[in-house]
């Protein structure tokens, strides 16, 4: 079979007679075998050749094409279930609406279709206030013996009422579903326009909006979460697909129970710490590390480790404490507390004393350039970094 030759069916109501059109380019052998079916005419409204639509008529047109031409019936033959799994819905408040004088209700035969193929309930009532408004424009008129000249002038009616594209659209389907899907016709309007789909460009925050959705936050790691993404234009599935690592493997337990009860799955776990030689070398986007670089005692090594891991143009992101700088006289008394409990081993993590003009040096040496920084105070002094990895 050639690939060239094929037809498509159609759908057509012709001097309210249902009809059989078909589409197709120009080729000599599909229009002599379409010149050879019986009672054949030309539509010049439709601007396409067809048949009587019966039983007999459709089997001779498989018969006719079958081995010469691919005859297409995606369009002809479209009855089925929306959506099976939608739960069936009741339209008894829609059928028992107080009838109205001058106004026409949706058509019975409308809304057992939408029962039928199981649409949406939101998706029922815009269907029925469009196709209502709609034949209450044509009070006069009943639906069957409007044409596709009736159905743009109304589309046109509604872009001069400057209703949005996504009204009109729906408006579109709703008379389509009428005629189509109600009275079997199938793509008997296929060539009405639709609204050129807009492609708004996306909304950008303002400096000072992020700030203020910063503040209102009052978890400073979601602080950082909501910073990252803003300050590194990371999407948001982007920012969920972490790695988290810690040394301790109750904190590791801890998280995965979190993680469980609130059903996020794109967060993997790890016992462990970035001198793991599974991790690869600029194989990391983002690397975030929270109240770590002032417990260890070689953070000149841990933020080259750090550069290591990143992609070019990668960034870190850090909060630290910064126990040197600005704090209350509480927690001044606290610190003094946890160092004490480190030098007799409670702790086992060290605490060091440092400033945030530390960390600016620690990174900057580290080969890292800072792009966005901010000292928060909440009775202590945290420093909030981030850092792209040098060229």
């Amino acid at each position: 079979m050639d690939s060239n030759h094929s037809i498509t069916l159609k759908h057509l109501l012709i001097d309210n007679l249902k009809c059989i059109g078909f589409q197709f380019n120009t080729n000599k052998v599909v229009q002599a075998l379409v010149d050879s079916l019986p009672n054949v005419c030309w539509s010049k409204e439709f601007g396409m050749y067809y048949i009587p639509n019966n039983k007999t008529n459709l089997e001779l047109i498989f018969k006719t094409f079958r081995g010469v031409a691919w005859v297409n019936g995606n369009c002809f033959f479209a009855e089925r279930l929306i959506n099976k799994d939608n739960p069936e819905v009741n339209l008894e408040k829609i059928r028992n609406r107080p009838a109205k004088k001058g106004f026409k209700n949706c058509p019975e035969e409308y809304l057992l279709k939408l029962e039928l193929k199981r649409y949406a309930e939101s998706t029922i009532r815009n269907y029925v206030s469009c196709f209502e408004a709609f034949i209450n424009h044509y009070y006069d008129t009943e639906p069957t013996d409007l044409n596709e000249m009736d159905v743009r002038n109304y589309l046109q009616k509604l872009i001069q009422e400057k209703k949005s594209n996504s009204y009109i659209n729906l408006a579109v389907n709703s008379i389509k579903f009428f005629y189509e899907i109600v009275l079997g016709m199938p793509n008997r309007f296929y060539s009405i326009e639709r609204p050129r789909k807009q492609s708004p460009l996306p909304k950008v925050l303002s400096k000072e909006e992020v700030i203020n959705i910063m503040e209102s936050t009052n978890n400073i790691k979601h602080k950082c979460i909501i910073g990252l993404l803003y300050s590194s234009g990371l999407r948001r599935g982007e920012l969920l697909n972490l790695l988290v690592i810690d040394i301790s493997s109750k904190m590791i337990e801890i998280s995965k129970g979190k993680a469980a009860e609130k059903n996020i799955e794109n967060v993997t776990f790890a016992e462990g710490d970035i001198y793991d030689k599974k991790l690869k070398k600029e194989s990391f986007d983002r690397i975030l590390a929270f109240n770590m670089l002032h417990t260890i005692p070689n953070p000149e090594n841990a933020v080259q480790r750090i550069n290591e891991l990143l992609k070019p143009d990668g960034l870190f992101i850090s909060i630290t404490p910064c126990l040197g700088d600005k704090m209350s006289f509480l927690v001044g008394l606290q610190i003094r507390l946890v160092q004490i409990m480190c030098k007799i081993g409670i702790i086992p993590v060290p605490i060091r004393r440092i400033k945030s003009s530390d960390l600016d040096e620690l990174i900057t040496n580290g080969n890292f350039q800072n792009i966005d920084t901010e000292k928060i105070y909440k009775g202590a002094s945290s420093y909030f970094v981030v850092a792209k990895k040098s060229a």
